[in-house]
């Protein structure tokens, strides 16, 4: 069986549930054309394990349904309601530009204007107004930091790196 490194995976969709009764399942999409999802190759759950390879799928009203060898019924089907899909990053297109990958993002050191380390990112999220970069200090209490132009004016993902315009401490602490 087919695994991947769950620290490369980029989350590309979600099964909703069965769609018929013959191993088709409804597929969300997260990707820019709904589609996307199954063009990617096999689709693997968070821990790295193939849980879908796409042989044949239809738009239908709020996604795909899709098909593949390692769902065999309906039961099954169902029983895979709620599986994140992943697909390694190595099959992604390039970003574009000023777009980011998050797990191109995740263990990025993180410096300010001066050079000093400020710490890594270690998540990132969007609670609905924007990325939030989730920064890990080398001691203290982990941080929050905007993830825009302005707070972080330069991202060199070639050294793994973020220079940061934080907020003053006691604006970022959660």
């Amino acid at each position: 069986m087919t695994t991947a490194d769950p620290a490369t995976l980029v989350l590309v969709g979600a099964i909703a549930g069965a769609f018929g009764v013959k191993g088709e399942v409804r597929v969300r999409s997260f990707t820019a054309a709904p589609e996307g999802v199954v063009s990617y190759g096999p689709l693997y759950d968070a821990a790295g394990k193939v849980v879908l390879t796409p042989k044949r799928w239809r738009e239908i009203k709020d996604g795909l349904a899709v098909s593949g060898p390692e769902i065999a019924d309906r039961n099954a089907a169902e029983a895979a309601r709620g599986t994140p899909l992943h697909v390694p990053r190595a099959v992604m297109p390039p970003a574009e530009e000023d777009e980011f990958y998050h797990v191109d993002l995740i263990g990025c050191r993180v410096e300010a204007l001066d050079g000093a380390v400020l710490g890594a990112v270690h998540a990132v999220h969007d609670f609905g107004a924007g990325d939030i970069l989730e920064v890990r200090p080398p001691a203290g209490p982990h941080w929050y930091l905007e993830f825009t132009k302005a707070a972080v004016p330069l991202v060199d993902l070639a050294n793994r790196r973020l220079v940061a315009t934080p907020a003053p401490a006691d604006e970022t602490a959660p």
